[in-house]
């Protein structure tokens, strides 16, 4: 495996002119530490949402979906703390691989964590809207078949198929590449070897293409079928707001996948099965780089398109827009009464019963009152009085 020569060890060895020595270093280590620690206040605070959801909310298909956001989560936060701790280790260390890393042991484990946190969050967006797609249209078949029992053995699948995916590099013999900027690890690059150099890239993009293709068919026909529930009735079911925020939620992560990670896909197909010219690297990393920006933006998908987050955003642009309008007033007291049916209607449909039957007694004791036979000693009083 070519290492481009002999050592580049850092901004000193490096035969370059003193006005370029460790400016573009620098700043990749800024960038990698700012990425890093975005994505991990980030995924952590929408870890912290998400349980809380999860522990309040008692609508089992709205489970099953914090529990795949959760995952989905869970795995961006390692991917920042593995892959961001790996790129501060090479950097610290001069990129001197032939030092810290001559039987490419870490490279190879490099390139396989890049493959594995790359799919797992394509492939659990497409199990999401699978899950959900099957929610809106089969609710009886999801009812009975997606359990939480259920969830989590298809969180292992997926992730077990990202591993795979991850690994086979490093089981068929064609061990990942430190690439020319001597930063990071990949599929193997320039004028491939054999037909294995070519598939392996392949089935990593054409995998991921799949998965955001999925998601986008399963998105699709989820929104179609709401839309068209949404006009045949027009009162408002128990779980239709549920069922739009998730939805809003999954369109917003396929969107932020699709911007990040289709360039890349596309840009290792195309550079898999062309000639590639020499400064091919630079234009990999950015993509890399732009991909891992779908680690840092899926939290805040689920931290700012919540329900409760959109209708405060909804009354604050309005009172803005018009603040003494009696008709923004109106809506702001309309939403809030429609907020409080929603969020707590199960709780509301118990009070009511409750506080039913404790009207009903006294209507009962009034209805039945002047049918009861009043004995004759107590009737001559009352005749006396009057």
């Amino acid at each position: 495996m070519s290492t481009n020569g002999t050592s580049e060890s850092g901004c000193e060895s490096e035969v370059r002119t003193a006005n370029s020595t460790c400016g573009p270093d620098d700043l990749s280590v800024t960038a990698s530490i700012v990425s890093m620690t975005g994505g991990i206040l980030s995924n952590s605070l929408a870890l912290f949402v998400l349980v809380k959801s999860y522990h309040r909310i008692r609508l089992k298909s709205k489970a099953s979906f914090l529990l795949f956001a959760s995952g989905l989560v869970v795995t961006d936060l390692l991917g920042h703390l593995v892959n961001g701790s790996l790129v501060l280790f090479i950097h610290s260390s001069h990129k001197q691989w032939e030092a810290f890393d001559p039987d490419r042991v870490l490279c190879g484990f490099f390139g396989a964590s890049l493959v594995f946190f790359g799919l797992s969050p394509l492939f659990l967006g497409c199990t999401m809207a699978v899950e959900r797609c099957l929610g809106v249209t089969r609710p009886l078949f999801h009812s009975t078949a997606v359990a939480p029992r259920h969830v989590k053995r298809l969180l292992g699948s997926v992730w077990s198929l990202a591993a795979l995916v991850a690994g086979l590099p490093l089981a068929l013999a064609r061990p990942y590449q430190v690439q020319r900027s001597r930063s990071w690890c990949f599929f193997r690059e320039g004028e491939p070897r054999d037909w294995l150099d070519v598939l392996l890239p392949l089935v990593f993009s054409m995998l991921g293409l799949v998965a955001l293709l999925l998601s986008l068919v399963c998105n699709t026909l989820t929104s179609c079928a709401l839309l068209r529930s949404k006009m045949r009735r027009r009162h408002r079911c128990r779980g239709t707001s549920y069922h739009l925020e998730m939805i809003v939620q999954l369109l917003a992560i396929m969107l932020v996948s699709c911007v990040c990670w289709g360039p890349l896909l596309i840009y290792v197909i195309v550079l898999t099965t062309q000639t590639q010219p020499e400064p091919v690297s630079f234009s990999l990393l950015m993509m890399v780089r732009i991909a891992t920006w779908n680690q840092i933006l899926d939290p805040w998908v689920y931290i700012l398109l919540r329900k409760a987050v959109l209708r405060k955003l909804y009354l604050v642009l309005h009172g803005f827009w018009s603040p003494g309008s009696h008709g923004i007033r109106h809506r702001k007291s309309t939403l809030l009464w429609s907020s409080a049916e929603t969020r707590s209607s199960s709780t509301m449909r118990n009070q009511c019963i409750c506080m039913g039957s404790m009207q009903r007694p006294n209507d009962t004791m009034k209805a039945i009152t002047p049918n009861r036979q009043v004995p004759g000693h107590l009737a001559t009083p009352r005749s006396g009085m009057r």
